[in-house]
């Protein structure tokens, strides 16, 4: 009896998770799907051949009106690569895929509060300033030279036809472009590819979460993170976030109600920015990028990864420290409060209708068939929306 009420008060807390998240989610897609409509990869590695200011920002820009699935982002980052983007701006455009998107900025208001998600965007912009540094000293290029001949294998990792499926509209202005009935199409073609591409991290994500809420005590995680001494907690924070999202197996923003439930457990402030920065370096992102550009690089790559990680994490603790922004409680009230008539349900209604239209949209437009197409590894994607 007592593991059957463990196990509804699970289920009860993923979903109410979910409920509080899916406007935004939704929001957040539909905002991605109408960006790349209009902005095709070629375009984007055009743009990105340099490794200067420029080209770096741009990628940064592009990442962040991109998917923000993990396994997406490392594909797209290749294919980029491949057309011409510098190893760099690949991997800029990667995180900025995962850490500066708008969705992501949302989910941490509604879960965590607007302190965190002001520090995820800042946190974003310096791990983007800090890698192209480090890089710039570090990358050479006999690294660059084998990188590239690895990734032109075309080696299977995950998600390759996600990153080859290029929809974009060329004609037009932008507003004719998302207005017409091509551009109706490719949006819900998008959208729900993005939903299809991180449903499982969410799944997981919320899972582990509830799991971790309902069955750890608290005393667990004071203990684990030091709580009792601040200074300790601060310094240990930004170094264990990270690895504890190596561990995890979730990616993008299946993540965030783990962070909740880590900031909820005492972890510092720097050290749950930090857990949510490394999505990127979890282990099987880490055996992609071991596919895509051979161990030496995928060594390399997590290396300055959770080094730019944990570094962004200790910069934005002592800014928000000094700034006073720490949150100064560690409540985490969606996962202790059910379903009522507020502002979420009225956008939870808003935002189901119109996945329900998107839907009947993909699903009249052949839509199932280039979901099919999303795991294999094509070379070429043809343009499959019917009008």
């Amino acid at each position: 009896m007592e593991i059957t009420l463990k196990l509804f008060e699970i289920l009860k807390v993923s979903f109410f998770m979910f409920w509080e998240v899916f406007w935004s989610l939704s929001l957040g897609f539909l905002i991605s799907a109408i960006i790349q409509t209009v902005v095709s990869h070629r375009t984007m590695a055009n743009l990105l051949g340099e490794d200067n200011p420029k080209s770096i920002s741009l990628a940064a820009f592009f990442g962040a009106c991109s998917s923000s699935c993990s396994y997406a982002a490392t594909a797209l980052a290749r294919s980029i690569f491949r057309k011409g983007a510098t190893f760099t701006s690949s991997m800029v455009f990667e995180l900025a895929s995962t850490n500066l998107v708008i969705e992501l900025g949302i989910i941490l208001i509604v879960l965590m509060g607007w302190q965190f998600m002001v520090a995820e965007f800042a946190g974003g912009i310096i791990m983007v300033i800090l890698l192209a540094l480090i890089f710039r000293f570090t990358l050479t290029r006999k690294m660059v030279k084998l990188a590239r001949m690895n990734a032109e294998k075309g080696i299977s990792g995950k998600m390759e036809g996600h990153a080859a499926m290029d929809m974009s509209l060329e004609e037009g202005s932008f507003l004719s472009k998302i207005f017409s009935k091509k551009g109706f199409t490719v949006i819900s073609h998008y959208f729900l590819m993005d939903w299809s591409s991180i449903w499982i991290d969410l799944l997981i994500g919320f899972v582990i979460a509830a799991v971790l809420a309902v069955l750890v005590p608290n005393s667990f995680w004071k203990v684990f993170f030091l709580e009792s001494n601040p200074t300790l907690a601060a310094i240990e924070g930004p170094l264990l976030g990270p690895i504890v999202a190596i561990f995890s197996f979730v990616c993008s923003v299946g993540n965030i109600p783990l962070a909740a439930v880590l900031w909820k457990g005492g972890i510092s402030f720097g050290g749950v920015v930090s857990f949510i920065f490394a999505d990127l370096i979890v282990l099987p992102i880490l055996d992609i990028y071991r596919k895509y550009y051979g161990w030496k690089m995928m060594l390399y790559i997590f290396g300055t990864f959770y080094l730019t990680m944990a570094l962004a994490g200790y910069i934005i603790e002592i800014i928000f420290q000094y700034l006073h922004l720490v949150p100064l409680t560690r409540n985490v009230l969606v996962m202790e409060q059910g379903i009522s008539f507020n502002y979420t349900s009225v956008l939870n209604v808003v935002f189901i209708l119109v996945t329900v239209i998107l839907v009947i949209r993909f699903l009249r437009t052949g839509g199932p068939a280039m979901l099919k197409e999303m795991g294999n590894n094509p070379e070429e994607v043809k343009d499959c929306c019917k009008v």
